[in-house]
């Protein structure tokens, strides 16, 4: 029954329940895994690791958010106006 991590990426179908997250609303989750995935994301690669795991991340916000907020927070970050602390 022990199960890798990479075991439950690759059978991964939707966002899990998260405990910080208890409400209906899911916009705050949306938005902290968006950050992790980039957090995550950049510090593996200041390190010269292996970027994988935060590959999570990436499937989690993708299944929360909507596309257009996505799309616009990646318009931010690369024009240097994202709010958000990565």
């Amino acid at each position: 029954m022990a199960e890798t991590i990479d075991d439950k990426i690759k059978n991964y179908r939707t966002a899990p329940f998260d405990a910080r997250f208890p409400n209906v609303n899911q916009t705050r989750n949306c938005y902290q895994n968006y950050l992790d995935f980039h957090r995550c994301n950049k510090a593996l690669a200041a390190k010269d690791q292996d970027v994988s795991p935060c590959e999570w991340y990436h499937r989690v916000y993708k299944s929360l958010c909507p596309i257009s907020w996505v799309q616009k927070w990646d318009e931010q970050i690369e024009n240097g106006s994202f709010a958000g602390k990565i």
